[in-house]
């Protein structure tokens, strides 16, 4: 997921974006607990997500 990408979304499919991401970390992070995941970078590259969006959020906010 890139940032031209968030941009070009509306600031309601950002934030349906961020509660799906959020989703995700909480289920990546539960199969971490239980040792069912297999690709530990996975989280790491969500939670980079989560925090792109969380960013242009904010862009789209400071302009508004």
């Amino acid at each position: 997921m890139k940032a031209t990408d968030l941009r070009a979304k509306t600031s309601d499919e950002l934030n349906a974006e961020l509660i799906e991401l959020r989703r995700a970390q909480f289920s990546l992070r539960m199969q971490l607990a239980t040792q069912q995941l297999n690709k530990v970078d996975q989280l790491s590259k969500v939670r980079k997500d989560v925090a792109r969006v969380k960013t242009v959020l904010a862009e789209k906010a400071k302009q508004a």
